[in-house]
């Protein structure tokens, strides 16, 4: 077994490949039921117990594997994410840095291992895991009818947040990617740039936990991949969490590096992702 730590307490980890065709259920073990869940007794009477504060859970991966059609991407990926992590997925086209994504995201299952936040597995409560994260793939998901302001609030609205056109929170998201000038513009007329920044400005507007990112600086000129470094900066700094795939490099303290190529099977075929 091979452990890597960064200095955010991210950690990832991969087992030999001699079992991996029989993982099955081996990480059902690894979580403890809500049955085996801690409890604070007392005597009869007023407690003079001080309540203790919730822990805030990581998001934890073991020996995960992906499999699309009849290939297998990867196998035997782990990690630990706490509160104010980051990991950076590097690795050739087609060795599964969109699907690790979308199978952290609840998009696709995993063909084994196990996802979990904190104890309790992700398959246990997906409506609450989607709840907690943003995903922001290749694709802006941008209406041309609908205005960037009108973007956000439809967004938003996804998330179970009515905002207003006229909202503060909207105003910052649009105005931490510089979009205030075009904000009232239908979106068929921004450019590919100004499109990807709208998309990214989501994030912003209503907030998450987890934040997962495919090629986020896309598209991006210099001055906007800065800006997207201070919000993830700013998103980790208020003990948020990011994943995110890319092929260039970023600026990005005490985060966390998983390279796929090294999780990829033995004589596998390359294919494209």
């Amino acid at each position: 077994m091979r452990l890597r730590f960064s200095p955010s307490g991210a950690a990832f980890f991969c087992r030999n490949w001699g079992n991996w065709g029989n993982w099955g259920n081996w990480g059902q073990s690894r979580f403890p039921s809500k049955s085996h869940s801690a409890a604070a007794t007392s005597s009869p009477g007023k407690s003079t117990l001080t309540p203790i504060p919730p822990i805030p859970a990581d998001l934890v991966a073991e020996d995960l594997a992906c499999r699309r059609g009849e290939r297998l991407v990867f196998a035997g990926v782990s990690f630990r994410l706490p509160p104010g992590g980051a990991l950076v997925l590097t690795g050739a086209n087609g060795s599964g840095k969109t699907s690790l994504l979308r199978l952290l995201a609840g998009l696709i299952m995993p063909a084994a291992g196990w996802l979990a936040w904190g104890a309790t597995p992700i398959a246990d409560d997906a409506a609450g895991h989607r709840s907690r994260l943003h995903y922001v793939g290749h694709q802006d998901g941008v209406k041309p009818v609908l205005t960037p302001r009108e973007t956000l609030a439809f967004w938003a609205s996804l998330h179970g947040q009515e905002l207003r056109r006229e909202a503060p929170l909207l105003d910052a998201a649009l105005a931490a990617f510089a979009l205030e000038p075009v904000a009232d513009w239908p979106c068929r007329w921004l450019s590919a740039g100004q499109r990807r920044r709208l998309a990214l400005a989501r994030l912003l507007a209503t907030p998450a936990s987890v934040w997962l990112l495919d090629e986020p600086f896309s598209a991006l000129d210099h001055d906007n991949q800065l800006r997207l470094e201070r919000a993830i900066a700013e998103h980790r700094a208020a003990s948020g969490r990011v994943v995110l795939a890319t092929h260039i490099a970023i600026e990005m303290d005490a985060a966390a590096s998983l390279v796929l190529d090294a999780f990829a099977p033995p004589h596998g075929d390359a294919g494209e992702e």
